[in-house]
């Protein structure tokens, strides 16, 4: 069943390995025994299976963000829809590069949750992938993106602002 899923979702052989050896630690860590593991319903092993599949093409789908992104780490300025140039490109990737500094500055588990909210994800699929509670994960989004701007104040990056 759990070969299905992945093989539903277009995963390689590969990646449904993967899917399954994740579904196994998962149900393990869910219900401990064999006992419970032989009496879960079949529904609740397809549903972590698809759990785990999706997690594996987010996690990818992540990757792939961060790869297209390297010259220019972060989100471009907002309200800048104006012609690209050499030189508003440059100012791009700078600004994109201090952004992703003032990331990397910030506590680590705020700097975690910030990361993977600037990369596409939503406050529930963060919450779920690093196992916390909703109410956690959204405080330390509010308190790492505070800490960003903060930051980014200090090197004189503001909405309404430009780089130094």
């Amino acid at each position: 069943m759990v070969r299905r899923v992945g093989r539903g979702r277009r995963l390689s052989d590969g990646d449904v390995d993967d899917v399954l050896q994740e579904v196994r630690i998962r149900v393990w860590r869910a219900l401990g025994t064999g006992e419970k593991i032989a009496a879960a319903p079949a529904s609740y092993v397809y549903r972590t299976a698809v759990s785990a599949a999706l997690d594996l093409i987010r996690r990818r789908r992540g990757r792939e963000v961060e790869l297209e992104t390297l010259d220019a780490r972060g989100p471009a300025p907002s309200g800048d829809r104006g012609p690209v140039t050499p030189d508003r490109s440059l100012e791009r990737s700078e600004l994109g590069e201090r952004i992703w500094q003032a990331v990397d500055a910030i506590a680590d588990a705020r700097r975690a949750v910030v990361r993977m909210y600037l990369n596409g994800y939503r406050l529930d699929e963060i919450a779920t992938l690093l196992d916390w509670t909703p109410a956690r994960t959204r405080n330390l989004l509010y308190r790492g993106l505070g800490d960003v701007r903060r930051r980014l104040g200090d090197l004189g990056i503001g909405p309404g602002g430009r780089t130094e």
